[in-house]
């Protein structure tokens, strides 16, 4: 089977879409905030509490995690299909900018971003690291969990884009 073939074959299977954000607090006189789009994110378990992304090895993202255990999750909406792409870019701008003129809160629990808006908001400390292949797999325990926002649709990711449901 080749990389082409599995893509191809898993991009069939519709995900929900989410920024997984963090701070790092080397960057800069006062740390920065990081963010990173994902759509491999799952719930693990109810007791504990659980959840698990996937980062790809040797990304900001899995580098800063490796030393971070401290993170955040907001589910995002319809309507932040921009926030989605502008974190999923390669070679992008630094993160301090991206995060500019996107509303959001810090996390109490984690000092991590919280978008505005999101349907859903978790704060996260890191029980696992599972190396997967080019991939690792962070297991979390939600510190808090909010639900600011009901009235918009989920943003989906199918067959490489991202999607309305409805």
């Amino acid at each position: 089977m080749s990389n082409d073939e599995f893509r191809a074959a898993l991009s069939r299977l519709a995900a929900g879409v989410v920024l997984i954000t963090a701070h790092d607090p080397d960057s800069g006189a006062h740390g920065e905030a990081v963010g990173m789009t994902a759509t491999a994110f799952v719930s693990v378990s109810l007791d504990p509490p659980l959840v698990m992304v996937s980062v790809r090895n040797d990304s900001r993202m899995d580098d800063l995690l490796a030393q971070q255990p401290l993170w955040a999750v907001s589910v995002l909406s319809e309507a932040q299909r921009h926030i989605a792409g502008r974190f999923a870019m390669k070679g992008r701008i630094s993160d301090r900018l991206l995060f500019e003129d996107i509303p959001h809160t810090i996390g109490e629990a984690t000092g991590a971003p919280l978008v505005d808006g999101a349907l859903a908001n978790l704060e996260c400390r890191t029980e696992q690291r599972v190396t997967a292949g080019d991939h690792t797999l962070v297991i979390g325990r939600v510190l808090t969990a909010t639900t600011p926002a009901e009235d918009d649709g989920p943003l989906s990711y199918f067959r490489g884009k991202y999607r309305h449901l409805g």
